[in-house]
């Protein structure tokens, strides 16, 4: 486990009400909040909401943090535990933007790509991420920290408080549903383009 990070001074303001250092903590937060509710919800307009309703948790909270952790890693446990319970509460499926998707990352890869590559980039991304939307929200949030996050097994376990062993078993889980759900999404697109080429050939003997 990390050494315990000394808390910046405007959090102890903030916890005692203090609307300039609450501000301060909103500004200072707001991006990283973003960010994990835009990866677990795959929606802009969803990840502007949950993190409204997760600073009104923290706000709501900030008296209960005790400072056995850093102030980051209390406030990541809320958002990934609200962000699962909104996962729970939708039972539909995401409708995920890659326009946004693309532009949030485009800085990513600054070398020059042929118009074939991006295309196949895209449908990588895109497979990737509909297979990340097909599994349970509590392996989408683990995936989401240790593969994309680049969370340490003991950063996991403190933002979860479960043990080393829990989160390596999760992880374990997490990544064999992803691929046995990957693995059927790309089956699934060679049997309807194996269909769709007999159905062109058919279409072509009949000219």
């Amino acid at each position: 486990m990390e050494e315990k990070k000394e808390q910046p001074e405007w959090l102890e303001k903030a916890r005692q009400n203090d609307i300039n250092a609450w501000e301060k903590l909103v500004k200072e937060y707001e991006s990283m909040v973003y960010h994990i509710a835009y990866r677990m919800m795959q929606n802009e307009q969803e990840a502007k909401d949950i993190s409204q309703e997760i600073f009104v948790k923290v706000y709501r909270n900030l008296s209960k943090f005790d400072e056995k952790s850093a102030f980051s890693t209390w406030l990541y446990r809320i958002a990934v535990n609200t962000c699962i319970d909104a996962l729970r509460k939708n039972k539909t499926k995401q409708t995920i933007s890659w326009e946004q998707h693309i532009e949030q990352n485009k800085n990513e890869t600054a070398t020059y790509q042929t118009p074939e590559n991006i295309y196949l980039q895209r449908e990588k991304q895109n497979d990737i991420m509909e297979t990340l939307q097909n599994l349970s929200p509590e392996h989408k949030a683990i995936i989401l920290m240790r593969d994309m996050q680049d969370m340490t097994y003991g950063e996991i376990a403190e933002c979860l408080s479960v043990s080393l062993g829990t989160v390596k078993s999760r992880i374990a889980r997490a990544r064999e549903q992803f691929k046995k759900e990957f693995l059927a999404k790309k089956e699934l697109f060679a049997m309807h383009t194996r269909q769709k080429s007999i159905s062109d050939e058919k279409g072509g003997d009949s000219l």
